[in-house]
């Protein structure tokens, strides 16, 4: 039996009425997707010169798709591309006489003298193609504004996504077969194998949290959930900092409830060990001013945004986050908190729950759009107050919504016992300046608990060293990024000085 393969989508190509319509023809360079296609079977470089240009909906002549398609499914295989290889492989497909048949494949290549001038070719092709899917959403746009009792707000949400998704280079995802993510999983396997300790996503900056989770994933929803006064806000700057700074990340802050001067301020204090008392008063020593102006650089160069608009919709978060990976390619958004942020009145939530079960959804279907980490801090609810014994939170104390398990990747839990006067661990060792990371929920891995250092007068937290924070024997720690291997020293300090202890 011939096989078949499956055509490309109405959608993606416009129609004969489409192009009638107006008296004008869709954006098109039919002859130089003739001279790309005849280089790659001309030159064996040519494929990878146009490979992170072209995809094969890109061609406005199906039968120049079709083509491209059997040129890069010999890529794929490692078998080299020329006219002999791409005719045997339509020929193998049954799609070669839809193609033109070898005269036309040999003719191809007649058209050119060199590969030359492909990629500039190319990128006119890909150009043409946006355009033509420009016109395509601008029409879909055009016949649902016209639409009585249409959602404004939705349609303004839906036409934003669309322009996203084309000057992301895809318009939509298709369905993939499961051997073509096999060979992707295999390669990222490949690419890590020879690393250990190796971070896949962006660091918090935490050691042991690191080793766990090997960074914060793409396209995970996390949530950071804890009772007031735990240090929520305090862990995501220092997450948010940690990852800016050392690690050269950019991510959107966006603060419901603190000013941005209030976090830039916790943000300082953490960087220049200066209390947050002393900050707010304005009284530094000479010293002080010293050190100030002398930390502070790193956070100038740091590419952290904050947006500090209270009451913040999923819209309003969702159009200013595409600007922000469109503009500053962000890295991570951390979201204080959840539930001060507001659904959309026309989605018909209902209740609070059902509303807090529609941004939680929301939060991470933005996560696998945007493909960033999107991290949320949670209020508990006050039966982690009336709870005897250690005051644990658990999962069911997470408040207003069981979505917010059921959507997050990650759930972690901040729990410091010093709070509730609670001196000793259940191993014994004193609580005074510590705090437990508990990671109640992790799709990817092992629950666990374990221990960081609370440095409340300065807003931050850090590793603990010798205690479970950093390996044994120092604080080198590496990782792998797509330039290489790198090895970095996290040093945290011990701080056993008393002190008044800030509202968070």
């Amino acid at each position: 039996m011939v096989k078949q393969t499956t055509t490309r989508r109405n959608t993606k190509r416009l129609g004969t009425e489409d192009q009638l319509q107006g008296g004008r023809i869709p954006p098109q360079a039919p002859d130089l997707e003739e001279a790309v296609l005849g280089a790659m079977m001309l030159e064996k470089n040519a494929y990878t010169s146009v490979l992170e240009i072209l995809k094969p909906e890109a061609f406005y002549e199906q039968k120049h798709e079709i083509i491209f398609r059997a040129c890069r499914e010999l890529f794929e295989r490692g078998d080299p591309i020329d006219i002999l290889t791409v005719t045997a492989e339509l020929r193998k497909t049954g799609e070669l006489e839809s193609v033109g048949g070898a005269y036309y494949i040999t003719q191809l290549t007649n058209r050119i003298a060199s590969a030359a001038n492909v990629e500039y070719h190319a990128r006119i092709i890909s150009e043409k193609h946006i355009q033509r899917e420009l016109i395509r959403i601008s029409r879909e746009i055009n016949d649902e504004a016209f639409e009585d009792g249409a959602d404004a707000l939705g349609l303004l949400d839906t036409a934003q996504q669309k322009i996203f998704e084309v000057s992301e280079g895809t318009i939509s995802r298709d369905v993939e077969k499961i051997d073509d993510l096999l060979k992707k999983t295999i390669k990222n396997l490949e690419a890590i194998k020879d690393h250990e300790n190796t971070l896949t996503g962006v660091p918090s900056g935490f050691v042991e949290l690191d080793r766990e989770t090997s960074g914060w994933q793409k396209s995970d929803l996390v949530i950071i959930a804890a009772r007031p006064g735990m240090g929520k806000t305090a862990f995501a700057l220092t997450v948010a900092r940690n990852a800016a700074v050392d690690f050269a990340k950019s991510i959107a802050v966006f603060s419901l409830e603190m000013s941005g001067e209030q976090l830039v301020s916790r943000l300082i204090s953490g960087e220049t060990e200066i209390i947050s008392q002393k900050m707010r008063n304005g009284d530094l020593t000479p010293q002080e001013w010293e050190r100030l102006n002398t930390k502070i650089s790193g956070l100038a160069e740091a590419k952290i945004f904050i947006d500090d608009t209270p009451g913040i919709s999923v819209f309003e978060l969702k159009a200013k986050c595409r600007r922000l990976k469109a503009q500053q390619g962000i890295d991570m958004i951390i979201i204080d908190y959840l539930q001060l942020m507001r659904g959309e009145d026309s989605k018909g939530q209902g209740n609070r729950e059902q509303e807090i079960g529609y941004i939680s959804r929301s939060l991470k279907g933005l996560a696998k759009e945007l493909h960033v980490p999107v991290i949320a801090l949670a209020q508990l609810s006050r039966a982690v107050e009336t709870r005897g014994g250690t005051k644990k939170p658990m999962l069911s104390d997470l408040r207003e919504s069981g979505s917010i398990e059921q959507d997050a990747d990650m759930v972690m839990f901040l729990y410091r016992p010093e709070y509730y006067q609670i001196t000793e661990f259940e191993d014994g060792m004193p609580t005074q300046g510590l705090a437990e990371i508990m990671l109640a929920k992790h799709r990817h891995g092992a629950v666990r608990d374990f221990r960081v250092r609370f440095q409340g007068e300065f807003a931050k937290f850090t590793d603990i060293d010798g205690m479970g924070g950093m390996p044994e024997g120092g604080g080198n720690f590496s990782f792998s990024e797509d330039q290489g291997v790198q090895t970095i020293t996290l040093q945290s300090r011990m701080n056993d000085n008393d002190y008044e202890e800030p509202p968070f």
